[in-house]
């Protein structure tokens, strides 16, 4: 038996001459054999499917060859050559024994099929996906299992004939690591992990964590809180304050990617804008009034400011300063222009976000950049603190909106009610599911009369009630 290219191939005189089903255990064997010969290369390109398509035919050819060598012993017995009866034994038992060897490699290969997809199942954009993708690495663990049952039956075949036989022995084995590799790719299923994290470590995105929260509260979403981490504490109790309790879990690997969670929020919007924010306010802000070390902290930042008192109103203008995209960052160019807008339409300009990178604070602006770090809003409660800081300014000193480049950090004041307007170069995938769902928020793309879009935005808060 030798091979040519990926095809296995009989030679000789003598092979032409084999009955049927000898014929065919030995292509079956040179099929497995060339497949299993790829064990090494299967990572490249191309090669995952040949091993497939090779394991494919050697099944099919083992069980031709069983079919075969059935028709040959209930042949007459005059149509038999001498020793006929044992060679047509012997074929069918290698038949078996490559039967329940292909099986296997079938089974272990739908286990790497399945822990593969399952990993881009948990990447997916939208919960919709990640689901479709999990369904189709059960229709994969289904084949690993039935692989198994087929490995199994072949050994049993061989164990009630010939028990003490090389082929028995091989199916035996290949029997084995086929119910090894199904059980596998079984716990891929049942150790699905639903959540989301709610990351605590500082490098990671704080605003993100607004996104997953709200999939609780809206969608019942199950959470796991990073552990170990300076701000693990913080974030527990800000989810049992939200009254998610019941939504936490033990922290596992890989978990569903939080990027479905925009889309949740997004969904729960669409269905019903007010009852989705007033579900969020209760949970994030509660019942209880704003703290007066928060509300003490705003009024005092605003009075040395001399922002025109609590009657004029105000407008966030968020800074982004961060090592990752940093061309998505705010440019000194574009804040003055921004600045100056919103004070020709009446509205008092107050920076947050990053600290500016050259320290100087555009003239009529307040500058309450990095206010989170300020001992007051670094507690226990700090998440709920953080939303008071907005709260508190919408309610006493005329918060109207607020204007950024995209940032996550705009995104929880913004659940709680306050209009925006984000700037992107292009159009946010991901963000501008909520532009028409969450009341009163915008994408403003930067193309030709993007700031005049902006003007208009700012006239209209200036001019609301």
């Amino acid at each position: 038996m030798v091979t040519e290219g990926s095809e296995p191939v009989c030679t000789g005189v003598a092979v032409a001459e084999m009955p049927a089903a000898q014929r065919l255990e030995r292509d079956a064997e040179g099929s497995l054999d060339a497949a299993l010969a790829l064990a090494t290369t299967l990572h490249a390109p191309g090669e995952r499917e040949r091993y497939r398509r090779l394991l494919e035919r050697a099944i099919e050819q083992a069980e031709r060859a069983l079919a075969a060598a059935e028709q040959e012993r209930a042949a007459p017995e005059g149509q038999e050559l001498a020793a006929g009866g044992e060679r047509t034994l012997a074929t069918g038992m290698g038949a078996r024994s490559t039967l329940a060897r292909a099986h296997a490699a079938r089974a272990e290969d739908a286990l790497h099929g399945a822990g593969q997809l399952s990993l881009s199942a948990q990447r997916a954009p939208t919960r919709e996906a990640c689901d479709d993708g999990w369904r189709r690495v059960e229709a994969i663990v289904t084949g690993a299992e039935a692989a198994a049952r087929a490995a199994a039956a072949c050994a049993a075949e061989l164990e009630a004939g010939a028990p003490r036989s090389k082929a028995a022995r091989a199916a035996r084995a290949a029997a084995h690591k086929a119910e090894v590799a199904a059980r596998a790719a079984r716990r891929i299923v049942e150790e699905r992990n639903h959540a989301y994290t709610f990351h605590t470590d500082n490098g990671f995105s704080f605003g993100e964590g607004w996104h997953v929260a709200a999939a609780a509260v809206l969608a019942g979403a199950a959470v796991q809180i990073e552990p170990g981490k300076a701000g693990t504490p913080q974030a527990e109790a800000f989810l049992r304050d939200a009254g998610l309790s019941d939504r936490l879990q033990a922290y596992r690997s890989r978990p569903r990617a939080m990027k479905q969670t925009t889309e949740i929020v997004a969904r729960a919007f669409e269905a019903d804008p007010s009852s989705a924010q007033r579900r969020l306010r209760a949970a994030f802000l509660g019942g209880a009034p704003i703290p007066e070390a928060v509300a003490g902290w705003v009024d005092r930042g605003l009075a040395g400011a001399r922002a025109g008192g609590p009657t004029r109103k105000k407008v966030l203008l968020w800074i982004r300063e961060c090592v990752h995209h940093p061309h998505r960052n705010t440019t000194l160019a574009e804040l003055l222009e921004l600045t100056d807008l919103v004070r020709r339409a009446g509205l008092v300009p107050v920076l947050t976000g990053d600290a500016l990178r050259d320290g100087r604070v555009p003239e009529g602006a307040v500058d309450m950049t990095l206010f989170w770090k300020d001992p007051t809003f670094r507690q226990l409660d700090m998440r709920r603190a953080q939303l008071q800081f907005f709260e508190h300014l919408k309610r006493a000193h005329g918060l109207a909106g607020q204007v950024g480049v995209t940032t996550a950090g705009m995104d929880g004041p913004a659940l709680m009610g306050i209009p925006t307007m984000y700037l992107t170069d292009t159009p946010n995938v991901r963000m501008r599911a909520w532009a028409g769902a969450v009341p009163g928020y915008q994408e403003v793309v930067r193309e030709s009369g993007y700031l005049e879009r902006v003007r208009r935005g700012l006239s209209e808060w200036a001019a609301a009630p």
